[in-house]
């Protein structure tokens, strides 16, 4: 157990790490993501209110339907990414833990006259990730296997009503699963008397989410990164690019017509040793060209596995680089992500 963003937080269970982030890429895993904030939106029309502080379409949001996209600030950078669901008569965002008060602070000073928000400090969040979670939470749930990735719905479970989206920060298949915080234990619990499922700690958290190419927040993203730098632009619905009205637009199109001096891209360090965040990335003659912001190993990908920010000249999939361990230079090259592909399920064909 470590403290993280005022919480006691699991780094890993008795299994450890690699039997965890194995178990989860097999079967099922459950982590406890009950610090990340849960936020209720209401109002007049609290799509456009909300459109005012991020760059995501969340006025074409169907009901049923959520969508990844951040706070940005007047530079374009990132304050925050977040999760927003169209519930029908609410949006239901969730934010990260580290950043939760300024979120809400930033939501209260941002958001325009008519619009109201609460925090859901009663509620608790787990998620159900792997190739196992449809099925597992199909048998408690009927209906949940069947939803398509990046949708939202309510289910009830053991007289437990319960709001659940198929989404998650791993790469597979599952859900993130909002739960009245009386509840939470015993709804754990009968989730976890499968025999396909497990915990899982931080440390599993993050090689699954690093393999998957996913952003940390405050590590791969923070307020001096803008979307476009982090290779989110694909987030910035075509609307909003034309019509911008978010905060630091001017600087986020002038980035998306002409680009950008420093791209995110991945790497692959060559041998076994990994390159952690904060590494120097250098070219052949090593003049400095970035930064490992997120490294370790790939237990699934079989090796190191990293990503971070490098000039746009050396952004180019299997250009070689230089990272330099211990003071030493070794060699990698820039790779696509994710390392492991993603597991998403889709819908029917």
């Amino acid at each position: 157990m470590v403290p993280f963003a005022g919480y006691e937080m699991p780094v890993q269970y008795s299994p450890g790490i690699l039997a965890e982030h194995n178990h989860t890429r097999a079967k099922a895993s459950i982590f406890d993501v009950s610090h990340m904030g849960q936020v209720a939106l209401r109002g007049d029309d609290p799509a456009a209110a909300l459109e005012t502080l991020v760059p995501g379409d969340i006025a074409g949001l169907a009901g049923g339907r959520m969508r990844y996209t951040m706070f940005t600030n007047e530079t374009g950078g990132i304050l925050d990414d977040l999760m927003v669901t169209n519930v029908g008569d609410y949006l239901f965002l969730v934010v990260n833990a580290a950043c939760k008060d300024d979120d809400i602070a930033h939501l209260r000073a941002g958001l325009p006259g008519g619009t109201e928000f609460d925090v859901l400090e009663n509620r608790s969040l787990i998620a159900l990730q792997g190739p196992a979670a449809a099925n597992v939470l199909a048998r408690h749930a009927p209906g949940a296997d069947i939803m398509p990735f990046m949708s939202a719905q309510p289910f009830e479970i053991d007289g437990s009503r319960l709001a659940v989206t198929c989404s998650g920060y791993t790469g597979e298949d599952g859900y993130e699963i909002s739960i009245p915080s009386a509840d939470a234990v015993r709804i754990t619990e009968i989730l976890l008397a499968d025999d396909d499922v497990e915990l899982a700690g931080l440390g599993a958290r993050d090689s699954l989410r690093l393999e998957a190419g996913l952003c940390l927040y405050g590590h791969d993203i923070d307020k001096t990164t803008t979307p476009v730098e982090a290779g989110l632009t694909w987030s910035i619905g075509k609307r909003r690019r034309a019509g911008g009205g978010f905060p630091g637009a001017e600087i986020i199109q002038r980035q998306i017509a002409d680009g950008t001096t420093r791209k995110r891209v991945g790497i692959l360090p060559d041998g076994k040793a990994p390159a952690r965040e904060g590494t120097q990335i250098t070219d052949a003659h090593g003049g400095v060209i970035g930064v490992v912001t997120s490294g370790g190993f790939g237990p699934t990908a079989g090796g190191p596995v990293a990503m971070g920010y490098v000039d746009s000249d050396y952004a180019t999939k299997e250009t070689p680089v230089n990272l330099v361990v211990r003071d030493k230079p070794r060699p990698g090259r820039i790779a696509a992500m994710p390392f492991v592909p993603n597991r998403y399920y889709r819908g029917q064909e």
